[in-house]
């Protein structure tokens, strides 16, 4: 039987791990067995961290709706069930957008609700 000798790809797929935590900080960028743990608990918090950010994105545009309201002697549950009874289909991104860039047609929006 022939000879199989590793080396070359054992050090191919610690390669490959190490550009990955290019930029860590202390051992964890040089050495193979801190920069695996250290990758195996980055893509862990990444993954998790991608589904918070969707969260904290969709509280930002209820305040965003929240506050522009207040204006308009409504609150942001009651504002949001009107929308649903007069069935504008607005989602709260684009209505947080509107708040922001485009506050005349939201003005719009809010008396075309209140009526």
């Amino acid at each position: 039987m022939v000879r199989v000798k590793r080396g070359v790809t054992a050090h191919r797929k610690r390669k490959r791990l190490l550009k990955l935590v290019k930029g860590y900080k202390w051992k964890r960028k040089s050495k193979y067995r801190l920069a695996k743990d250290a990758l195996t608990h980055a893509l862990c918090h990444a993954y998790r961290h991608r589904r918070e950010k969707k969260r904290n994105f969709r509280r930002l545009w209820q305040i965003k709706i929240s506050s522009a309201v207040k204006n308009f002697g409504l609150n942001y549950s009651k504002f949001i069930h009107l929308l649903k009874q007069k069935k504008i289909e607005l989602d709260r991104k684009i209505l947080a957008t509107l708040v922001e860039k485009e506050p005349q047609i939201f003005e719009k929006i809010v008396e075309f609700v209140k009526s």
